[in-house]
């Protein structure tokens, strides 16, 4: 494994969520970016453009309870709500109390509840939203495209299943959401695997899946509040992705009013790993933007 690797392990800190250890990076100057990162990986997903987010902000991005080197509790009570919860308990703590956003995948359904929390509050004291930038994330979840092994972890034998995860069936589901040309390296499916085996964190895969229900349940809320909100939103899109790729950039367009979509036609579900470049340009372009309308 890369040096690069172990040292995003060593220079994390920690913090407490409901008595559990929780990873974190948090570096760099200027405003806050909340990093949220996606299922079944880590912020570590976000490692090939941080030197470009941390020569603008000062980036906070935990591994969610369950996920990376967090703490995996067995019978924790996994929910989107509790991840926000997180997030609005790491904020407060770090003194934040004004935060763009950049999400992905799981992160994406994190944020889409801060979001509906922050509408709710109309201004209240709380953790206020300067921004949000998605990337591939099932956001409607009549537009999501689970994969097989997803909706298995998510039936009855999901536990059962979740046993017999190994390194080889992992990295053969990783690379079918990749583009054809942008394929996960050896190197990479390694501290991938290396990330969700720590404490054995496959078999609390079934519990944390139930995102997917919650999504559902939660569908008019969240997409109530993006198509309601007035903070500034973009939605970066792997187009490839055979789970939420330019079939949900489509979806986004005819949902959410005025959309800012940029598709990456061959990128699939890992943009900010498969074309790190392209995927920094897009979010710094539109934070310049963001700063040049409120000059």
């Amino acid at each position: 494994m890369r040096l690069e690797f172990e040292k995003w392990k060593r220079d994390g800190t920690r913090f407490r969520h409901h008595g559990h250890s929780i990873f974190l990076r948090d570096e760099g100057t200027g405003p806050a970016l909340l990093v949220l990162h996606g299922f079944p990986s880590a912020s570590w997903d976000f490692h090939p453009i941080w030197p470009e987010l941390t020569s603008r902000f000062r980036v906070i991005a935990p591994d969610f309870i369950g996920f990376g080197w967090s703490d995996k509790p067995r019978h924790h009570a996994y929910s989107i709500d509790d991840q926000a919860t997180l997030v609005e308990t790491l904020a407060g703590s770090l003194g934040v109390t004004r935060a763009h956003v950049l999400a992905h995948d799981y992160g994406d359904s994190v944020a889409q509840e801060l979001l509906a929390r922050h509408e709710a509050r109309g201004g209240a004291e709380g953790l206020k939203l300067e921004s949000l930038c998605l990337l591939n994330g099932g956001l409607f979840p009549e537009a999501h495209r689970p994969r097989t092994i997803q909706k298995i972890l998510a039936s009855p034998i999901g536990d059962l299943v979740s046993r017999f995860v190994t390194k080889r069936t992992f990295a053969s589901g990783m690379r079918a959401i990749f583009g054809r040309g942008t394929p996960p390296s050896e190197e990479l499916l390694d501290e991938l695997w290396t990330l969700l085996a720590h404490q054995d964190g496959a078999r609390v895969t079934p519990r944390l899946i139930g995102y997917m229900a919650e999504r559902r349940r939660a569908r008019r809320r969240w997409v109530g509040a993006m198509r309601a909100t007035r903070v500034p939103m973009r939605f970066i899109v792997g187009g490839a992705d055979p789970v939420s790729g330019e079939h949900m950039a489509e979806r986004y367009a005819e949902i959410v009013p005025s959309p800012d979509v940029v598709l990456l036609p061959r990128i699939g579900h890992y943009p900010q790993v498969e074309d790190p470049a392209r995927v920094a340009s897009e979010i710094l372009a539109f934070h310049d933007r963001l700063a040049t309308a409120a000059s």
